[in-house]
């Protein structure tokens, strides 16, 4: 059972609105994340289908678990660089917080659920397809040890959304930090509600940022705090080549947490300029641009907090300035630090960023495998044979330039072999992540009723160190037939 309280409906009404989700047809249970129940207080055990039905009427919306109170979440935001006052949670409803195992307070939220007062005339609904794609995804991000949203449940609706076709509905019960983001300080601040731009900045303060409380200017000091998180996960997603797809100031959570996976991607083939996103026609949020618009999105927050600071004019602006402009050098210290994992380097390696740069360089132009050239050096470096040489040399159009490459990376990585440092390589190298034509096997496979395919994917990407045949199946890279160019937001 879980024990909800409701710390943000503490806050101003501006910034929630109560609302009820709307009841589906037949909900059906398709997965429910038992391990992160257990975290949050849930004791079902799964064992019966009565267990199966009543999670599917709690994660469906169709009858509320004891002590949920719904509420829409209102926010702005930056979208594709242009401003919208007012967005929200069009088809999202947060049931409530549940303080965790850990002490932790998390959100519950249904997403799918139906029409909110910030629907702007959607229907409030998700595809099944963006549901399941959510749920790999997070909690492959999970497994990997980066900030993320969790996925607690996924229930199909039996009813169809109509999006460019009809297709099976589906809702979503996420976990995260918080939902606060950027936008939701942008929303509050177009408003000119200081008092409600206050209570919330308090509010984030207390829940994910407490030291900053007993600083000379606490909301100097929560800026310089979320800058610090978001440079760090950014960097995380890089070190995985993974593509976010709407770096939106309302998709920037300000507990540093990756949220809101809508057209998202881990690149294959790498190409820094990559766009996998259907509506990104501009490459705002390609690969590469991914630190810079971090950057820029938090410039858009720090000036919502302007008015909250203690000093005034353009001190305050220099101040805050300031702190924006760290961004890049805390991005470029932790990226260092995970290159240096991923090439099997010390920590402190001087070489470890142009290695890497070498490497990016060879990649792009030998049309190679991100994840599949990392697994292959890490195999390599454990064990210098020539079979293991051969196969990384294999997945190059260009095996000349790479083992030139390779000579160079194996006099630095030689000197700082030991065990500790190639157990670091490991875990910053997966050998199976969601590759985006898995998931649409997996969302083919759901559209005609058969799970089967999720769920043998779920199993391997929640183990993304696994060696075993099936993951060694579902870690091959797509053929020039199989591949997905283009992904979808489903909104």
């Amino acid at each position: 059972m879980l024990s909800f309280e409701h710390q943000f409906a503490t806050l101003p009404e501006p910034l929630w609105m109560a609302c009820q989700p709307t009841p589906v047809s037949q909900p059906a249970l398709i997965v429910f994340n038992e391990r992160l129940a257990e975290t949050l207080g849930v004791k079902t055990g799964l064992k019966s289908k009565s267990d199966d039905a009543t999670l599917a009427q709690w994660f469906s919306g169709n009858q509320l678990p004891p002590g949920a109170e719904p509420r829409a979440l209102g926010y702005a935001g930056h979208q594709f660089g242009n401003f919208v006052p007012q967005l929200g949670d069009g088809r999202a409803l947060l049931l409530g917080e549940v303080v965790d195992q850990n002490g932790i307070r998390r959100d519950v939220q249904l997403k799918g659920s139906g029409r909110t007062p910030f629907s702007r005339g959607g229907d409030g609904r998700s595809p099944l397809g963006p549901v399941l794609r959510e749920y790999l995804v997070s909690e492959f991000m999970a497994a990997m040890g980066v900030p993320t949203t969790r996925a607690l449940a996924a229930v199909s609706t039996g009813e169809r959304v109509v999006r460019q076709l009809p297709e099976p509905g589906a809702v979503f019960t996420r976990v995260a930090s918080s939902h606060i983001r950027v936008g939701t300080f942008q929303f509050a601040a177009v408003r000119r509600d200081e008092a409600a731009l206050k209570a919330l900045a308090d509010h984030v303060i207390e829940r994910h940022y407490p030291e900053a409380a007993s600083a000379d200017d606490p909301y100097l000091a929560l800026l310089e705090a979320v800058v610090a998180r978001q440079a760090a996960l950014v960097a995380r997603w890089m070190s995985l080549g993974f593509i976010h797809g709407v770096m939106n100031t309302d998709n920037c959570s300000i507990a540093g947490e990756t949220i809101d996976y809508g057209p998202c991607a881990f690149m294959e083939q790498f190409d820094p300029q990559k766009v996998y996103s259907s509506i990104d026609q501009g490459k705002r949020y390609a690969f590469d641009n991914q630190p810079a618009i971090a950057q820029w999105n938090l410039a858009r927050f720090a000036e919502t907090l302007l008015p909250l600071m203690r000093e005034e004019g353009d001190t305050v602006v220099e101040q805050a300035t300031d702190i924006i402009r760290r961004f890049e050098p805390l991005f470029d210290a932790e990226q260092r630090r995970l290159h240096a994992d991923k090439l099997g380097l010390a920590a402190d390696s001087d070489q470890a960023v142009t290695l890497m740069e070498a490497l990016e360089s060879q990649m792009h132009q030998g049309r190679m495998d991100m994840t599949a050239t990392f697994d292959a050096l890490t195999h390599f470096a454990s064990t210098s044979s020539e079979t293991h040489k051969e196969a990384l040399l294999a997945l190059t159009t260009q095996p000349n330039e790479l083992a030139a490459w390779l000579d160079k990376w194996q006099a630095v990585q030689v000197a700082s072999q030991d065990s500790e440092r190639l157990a670091a390589m490991r875990r910053a190298n997966p050998v199976v992540i969601p590759r985006n034509h898995r998931i649409q096997e997996v969302i083919n496979a759901a559209y005609e009723g058969d799970f089967a395919p999720f769920h043998s994917l779920l199993a391997v990407v929640t183990q993304p160190f696994d060696e075993s045949a099936e993951a060694r199946r579902l870690a091959a890279p797509a053929t020039e037939n199989e591949q997905v160019l283009r992904t979808f937001c489903g909104t």
